[in-house]
């Protein structure tokens, strides 16, 4: 799946699930400090990634994501 496609889906659901504002959605964004992710929401990340993109993650997997740019490399390489 390409990188473009991966943040459309991404944003989407983050904007969606977690009522995360879409400018503060970029790249460089730190998922803890600028998004305001927490343990909790890693969980329902992961069930998000599985029925999006069809890809099993591990928690530990996850919290070791610190930015949205971290996020999207990763479901790139589980999506190859």
């Amino acid at each position: 799946m390409d990188k473009e496609a991966i943040i459309t889906k991404v944003n989407g659901f983050l904007v969606e699930e977690f009522e995360i504002e879409e400018s503060l959605l970029e790249e460089g964004a730190s998922l803890k400090k600028d998004l305001g992710i927490d343990s909790l929401d890693i969980v329902d990340i992961i069930v998000l990634i599985d029925k999006e993109f069809g890809v099993k993650v591990k928690s530990e997997e996850l919290a070791k994501l610190a930015t949205l740019a971290d996020l999207y490399a990763f479901i790139q390489a589980k999506t190859e």
